[in-house]
């Protein structure tokens, strides 16, 4: 079963479901499995606990 993880910030439910759909449909078309059995996981992160550079992403952002 494929599976499809995405580490971002929080979205509304409805940004959420769009996520999803766009992104089992992609996959899909790219590989030629059934929408049906990939599996998506949307993981939550707040911007203090994410680093880029070096440096954490919420420092980054305001700047």
């Amino acid at each position: 079963m494929p599976t499809i993880f995405f580490y971002g910030p929080p979205l509304p439910k409805a940004k959420k479901s769009e996520l999803i759909r766009n992104f089992t449909e992609a996959a899909s078309e790219a590989t030629g499995i059934q929408k049906s059995a990939f599996v998506v996981y949307l993981r939550e992160t707040d911007s203090g606990e994410v680093g880029v550079g070096g440096e954490l992403l919420e420092d980054l952002q305001k700047k």
